[in-house]
């Protein structure tokens, strides 16, 4: 089994879509990025690779390369499991929080749960997303930004006892 951690923010913006978990969702403000800024699956994205210190998605898709401007972070997140695979594990489980005064997500994540699970071809069970608001206070609070955390559990897929 291997563990890893993510955990993302990005500023809220006029004039851009807002993307969280895959799912648009209709809002006043987007969040900034060099790609679509989807920062839970940023946040997802980051554990998955921690989990077998493969880096961050920095390192893997670099805000200096123009292929990933404006990139479909789902793409990426799809991309980054591949390597999971490849290295010989599966997802057990992942469990994430966004953090965002505004807007109300709750109604979203079903929605969210099921696009992820869908593209990563994995059980929608083992795909958690709750939210939370931080009372008004911080960079959230004050809806400058939201923030995602993500942890994941891999199992080794062969059998073996380590990388």
């Amino acid at each position: 089994m291997r563990i890893g951690y993510g955990y993302d923010v990005h500023r809220l913006v006029p004039d851009r879509k807002f993307v969280l978990g895959g799912v648009t969702i209709p809002y006043s403000l987007g969040l900034e990025g060099h790609s679509d800024a989807d920062v839970l699956l940023h946040a997802l994205a980051d554990a998955l690779l921690g989990a077998l210190a493969l880096g961050d998605i920095g390192q893997h898709f670099p805000p200096s390369n123009p292929k990933y401007k404006d990139a479909d972070s789902m793409e990426l997140l799809k991309e980054v499991y591949q390597m999971v695979k490849k290295k010989g594990f599966k997802l057990g489980n992942a469990d994430t929080v966004i953090i965002a005064q505004k807007p109300r997500l709750v109604p979203y994540i079903d929605k969210m749960r099921e696009r992820i699970s869908t593209e990563i071809q994995v059980d929608k069970d083992q795909i958690s997303i709750k939210a939370t608001t931080t009372e008004g206070l911080g960079f959230t609070g004050r809806q400058e930004g939201i923030a995602a955390q993500a942890v994941v559990l891999l199992l080794d897929s062969n059998g073996n006892q380590g990388l």
